[in-house]
């Protein structure tokens, strides 16, 4: 039986693969889920990780690129009088009731694994609820939670983590959660600080939503372009205060 660690490279599943090493648990292989919409400071984590630990890390992709569902992707309608027939280009950005990526990430982290290897997922003990919905195939692998059994919780991973020297160039000085960069899901407050220290992520998120030929929104019915000029508002906002204050 195969033991698998489900690793994206988070506080939680980073401070999961090194406790199970400390422990002496049984891991036969680290799996990771390369998006393409990664922080550059999670790919500088991964190869810490692998020098960490000895281990090298197994990186799965998309069979197609993430840009490529988002920008070229043909969507072939299913019913109506057009049924077989393309009726649009692009799946546009993901939302909780179109999670797309979700799907692509979970195709590619189980092909080619056994449905009786174990994968270790790292959920800690205060997200012990997401045990219930995890959006994982559930029969494809058995699952097992090192975390919730060791009653680790998020802070507890963070800390951890940071112990060893992992730091993740920052990520989590500006972040609680840190996945694909561009994710809809995450709260404004997050857009927020992505845009204001890291400008490239921001900029090549404006550039594809540009490209975006049935633009469904990014998040809500808001595009990133939007978004931009709200907080570009802000900004000015913020300015003219300062001005009338020091005035």
């Amino acid at each position: 039986m195969k033991h698998i660690v489900s690793f994206s490279g988070g506080k939680d599943s980073t401070a999961m693969l090194l406790m199970l090493l400390e422990k002496g648990w049984q891991v036969d292989e680290i799996r990771a889920f390369d998006s393409g919409w990664e922080f550059p400071q999670m790919y500088d984590h991964w190869r810490q990780v692998e020098e960490y630990t000895g281990m090298p890390i197994t990186i799965v992709r998309p069979k197609k690129s993430f840009t490529h569902w988002l920008l070229h992707q043909r969507v072939i309608s299913r019913t109506g009088e057009n049924k077989g027939e393309v009726h649009r280009i692009g799946y546009s950005w993901p939302s909780p009731m179109r999670r797309w990526c979700t799907r692509l990430k979970m195709d590619a982290l189980n092909r080619g694994v056994s449905p009786e290897s174990v994968s270790y997922v790292g959920i800690t003990l205060d997200e012990a609820d997401r045990t219930l919905k995890n959006i994982a195939d559930k029969k494809r692998m058995i699952k097992k939670y090192p975390l919730i059994e060791w009653g680790i919780t998020e802070a507890d991973a963070l800390e951890y983590c940071y112990a060893q020297g992992f730091t993740w160039g920052g990520l989590y000085k500006h972040f609680r959660r840190v996945s694909c960069y561009c994710c809809p899901l995450q709260r404004i407050g997050a857009l927020r600080k992505l845009r204001k220290y890291y400008p490239e992520q921001w900029a090549q998120m404006l550039e594809w939503d540009s490209q975006i030929q049935n633009n469904r929104g990014f998040r809500g019915y808001d595009t990133v372009a939007d978004l931009e000029a709200y907080f570009a508002y802000e900004d000015a906002q913020t300015e003219f205060c300062f001005a009338e204050v020091e005035a």
